[in-house]
């Protein structure tokens, strides 16, 4: 049987190619995923351990809390990571050294004055001398570290990609104001987000601390002498350690990195092997296709093999040996093109931005097993069910008849399970919990797709009317669709699964950046919003600046305080009172905007549902400098995504801060929006590279380009399951043509010309193709809604919008997919001679 196996795979090369190329493909996604995510990781970890070489022992800040009461009531700091601290530190035996750092948000402008490193990455931090004058954070390979406050040092990687040098003047800001420095020196760093992408600027000490506001250290690090341990270390560091402090181990804080590293790419490989899974998924409908009809064509010969004595085991058994040789194929090149993709996607995300660390490719043992054991398992379970039932025809009734119908008690049993799947999915779809609602998607797709044969007869039927002017063709290629339900179903399946995930999410993107601006066009009267670019705290001079322009009409910031408000824990946006109003657009169900002065606030609806309170009532609001105000309500309203909180006068807001900084200032112009007064605002405040300047436009194509970009990515996972779809395609009417060889020479013997029996493949192919558009964007645009409707629970101006251009687009796509994918086999049909095909059983 073995051989007879062996023998039927290499007699049927060509047929067998479209099954290899789908496994090879979802194996190479499978094992590029994994092969990337662990050369990414790797290089992360090996950078991650550099960078605690000079760490023995680190003294870190308890829990982040930034006050704790007195005996007088009055806030303090406690006294943590201060240079007393450090001092005693470096004191200790065993201590070989110690070193205080510090880092925070710091923007640094390029040469043409735009921000450097993106949003995120762009950081300051301080150069703190230790044992010898250096600090071993930092190895400078040009200039010097800087001395004075007019001195920068920039990272070798920074450098080089703007440009700068040694002893050249750059401009950067930290919480506002713009400042400038001379760069000392250039050095290398194995800091995590420099390695990303990001940016670092190293200040002196004394500098670090004033431009970035500190008041202590952000860590404390200890390195221990020769023959001193880190355990012992850690013991003597623990006996000096103030309140609300912890000492970790140079190999725990490694650990710790290592752990959070494993995590972050743990998680992208997920979301990558959800995409592979669902190449795989449709590759296994391109598989079963093809094995049944591989069986369907070698009836009479496996009704021979049952007759001389094979079993139907023996028979069950040669088809799993053919699909176990083709998997194994399969799965070895899709291993070999999986570190191709590898590359690819390291290539992809250093081109977007993404600098990611140097490191060797890690080809794991498991990853090589995994690859093998998923091309081998996913191809002999798609083929078991196809050699099952070849193995249970009698071998009488086999050689009677090459092809056997499904029984009618079969294709009722198939839909009745369809239907109790897609129920079951239907009624897990309408659940509360978002996990239950994603595994009712799934089951109502598996019920959809065990349904698809009922389904293709009435669209077949209705696609008549378009196929009449084809003529004959036309209609040849509608009886050919509809021949065999089962395997039109299977073919169109793969490439339903694809649209359904892509019109889903097309769905939900369009329908969120809509409500994100019409959220943003009912609430805010504002013509612009400045902020931070890292929407970090801002400087309370900003404000000023603004308000000294003369086409200013109205300004407020949003000044952030936090607090107790009964058992909850609520952000009071402190706000100018009398300009508030014109800057901001809210619904009241109560109250009104007229009366927040002196104590006083305003309430979103949903804290004042979970406080019991209604205007007019009087709420004590403890802040977090121990200190209780008592604020009168003077108004309720409908809270959304924009505009939510407590909001009070800055009168109220400004005692309780220890230092005055914004979240960001609403600005309204006396002539609205231009490009003249956003150019006023710019050089108002400098040509700030760390202050973001949006109008209402700008947020929603912020938003918008967020959304975009994720579904961009899906588009582009998703794109190998509609090429595997693509190659089900193919395949199927490349066996079907060579089932129909008789019946094709027939037609070609009394006149049908090459021309039209490559038509009639042709519109079979489309036909089929809009067949698996049509079923999956219906099936997406209900999904679509089912989730829609859930976000809309939470997103007050969400309502479902239907992108009918990008649909047409789909099913165009669908369309040009079936053109594609029939012009191997209607050439095939063309080229048959009719005499061999007419003499063909």
């Amino acid at each position: 049987m073995f051989r007879t196996a062996l023998r039927n795979v290499l007699a049927h090369k060509a047929r067998l190619l479209m099954t290899v190329l789908a496994v090879m493909l979802g194996v190479a996604f499978v094992s590029g995923t994994l092969v990337f995510t662990d050369t990414f990781g790797n290089a992360y970890k090996n950078k991650a351990a550099k960078s605690f070489d000079h760490v023995s022992v680190a003294i870190q800040p308890e829990g982040g809390s930034s006050y704790e009461s007195g005996d007088d009531g009055e806030a303090k700091t406690p006294p943590r990571l201060t240079d007393a601290l450090l001092k005693k530190t470096r004191n200790l035996p065993g201590a070989d050294s110690a070193i205080g750092g510090v880092m925070d948000f710091t923007a640094l402008a390029d040469k043409d004055g735009k921000l450097v490193g993106g949003d995120w990455g762009t950081s300051g931090a301080n150069y703190y001398p230790g044992k010898g004058g250096k600090d071993p954070r930092y190895d400078f390979t040009e200039g010097a570290a800087p001395k004075s406050a007019g001195d920068i040092a920039l990272d070798s990687r920074t450098a080089g990609r703007t440009g700068y040098k040694v002893g050249d003047t750059v401009r950067y800001s930290t919480d506002g104001p713009v400042r400038q420095a001379r760069i000392s020196g250039v050095f290398d760093t194995e800091d995590g987000s420099v390695l990303a992408g990001g940016s670092l600027v190293v200040f002196d000490n004394d500098t670090a601390m004033k431009v970035l506001g500190k008041s202590q250290y952000d860590e404390i690090d200890v390195k221990a002498a020769a023959g001193t341990s880190e355990t012992a270390l850690k013991s003597s560091v623990e006996k000096i350690l103030p309140k609300e402090t912890v000492a970790l181990s140079g190999a725990q804080l490694s650990d710790d990195q290592e752990a959070m590293i494993e995590e972050q790419t743990s998680a992208m490989s997920q979301v990558l092997l959800i995409f592979a899974g669902i190449a795989l998924f449709v590759g296994i409908f391109i598989i079963a296709n093809t094995f049944t009809m591989l069986v369907a064509q070698r009836t009479k010969e496996l009704a021979l093999m049952r007759a001389i004595g094979a079993s139907r085991r023996q028979v069950t058994r040669s088809v799993l040996i053919e699909a176990f040789l083709v998997g194994l194929a399969a799965a070895v090149t899709g291993f070999a093109l999986g570190i191709g993709v590898s590359m690819g996607l390291e290539s992809l995300m250093n081109s977007a931005g993404a600098s990611l660390p140097d490191g060797p490719l890690i080809i794991a043992p498991t990853t090589i097993v995994v690859a093998l054991v998923i091309g081998v398992a996913v191809t002999m379970l798609a083929a078991w069910l196809p050699g099952r039932r070849a193995a249970k025809i009698p071998p009488v009734a086999a050689m009677n008849s090459v092809h056997a119908t499904p029984t009618t008690r079969g294709l009722v049993v198939r839909n009745t399970l369809g239907s109790i799947i897609v129920a079951l999915g239907a009624v897990l779809l309408f659940m509360d919990d978002n996990y239950v609602m994603a595994g009712g998607a799934g089951v109502t797709l598996v019920g959809v797709i065990v349904l698809t044969p009922l389904l293709s007869r009435p669209f077949i039927a209705a696609s008549a009317p378009l196929l009449k002017p084809f003529g004959v063709t036309g209609k040849l290629s509608r009886l050919n669709a509809v021949r065999n339900p089962r395997r039109t179903a299977s073919t169109a399946s793969a490439l339903m699964i694809g649209l359904t995930l892509i019109t889903a999410m097309t769905v939900v993107a369009t329908s969120m950046g809509s409500a994100i601006n019409k959220m943003a066009a009912d609430s805010l009267k504002a013509d612009y919003t400045v902020s931070m670019a890292n929407y970090q705290p801002l400087a309370p001079e900003v404000r000023e600046k603004l308000d000294k322009l003369p086409d200013v009409e109205a300004s407020s910031p949003l000044r952030p305080a936090y607090g107790e408000l009964g058992d909850s824990y609520a952000e009071v946006s402190g706000v100018d009172e009398k300009a508030f109003g014109k800057l901001v657009s809210l619904d009241f169900t109560s109250g009104s905007l007229a009366n927040l002065t002196g104590a006083s606030t305003l309430v979103d609806k949903e804290t004042a549902d979970e406080e019991g309170l209604k205007t007019g009532d009087t709420v004590p609001v403890k802040f977090d400098d121990g200190k209780t105000a008592r604020l009168k309500v003077v108004g309720v309203y409908e809270q959304n995504e924009m505009i939510n909180g407590l909001f009070a006068p800055l009168a109220v807001v400004d005692p309780h801060l220890s230092k005055i900084t914004d979240q960001q200032v609403m600005v309204k112009m006396k002539d609205g929006v231009s490009d003249r007064a956003e150019d006023a605002i710019v050089k108002a405040l400098g040509d700030n590279p760390a202050i973001k300047i949006q109008d209402k436009n700008a947020i929603n194509n912020e938003i918008a380009g967020a959304i975009n970009l994720m579904l961009n990515m899906l588009y582009g996972l998703l794109a190998m399951a509609i090429l595997i779809a693509v190659l089900g395609v193919i395949n199927t009417l490349a066996m079907s043509v060579f089932e129909r060889k008789h019946e094709i020479g027939m037609m070609r013997a009394i006149g049908l010309d090459r021309a039209k029996v490559k038509q009639m493949v042709r519109l079979e192919s489309i036909i089929i193709s809009l067949f698996g558009a049509v079923l999956g964007i219906g099936l997406g645009l209900f999904m679509g809604w089912v989730a829609g409707d859930s976000i809309s629970g939470t997103v007050k101006t969400y309502t479902m919008e239907i992108p009918f251009g990008r649909i047409a687009v789909f099913l165009c796509i669908a369309g040009l997919v079936g053109v594609l994918a029939a012009m191997w086999p209607a050439r095939s049909a063309a080229k048959l001679n009719p005499l061999m095909a007419i003499k063909s059983e």
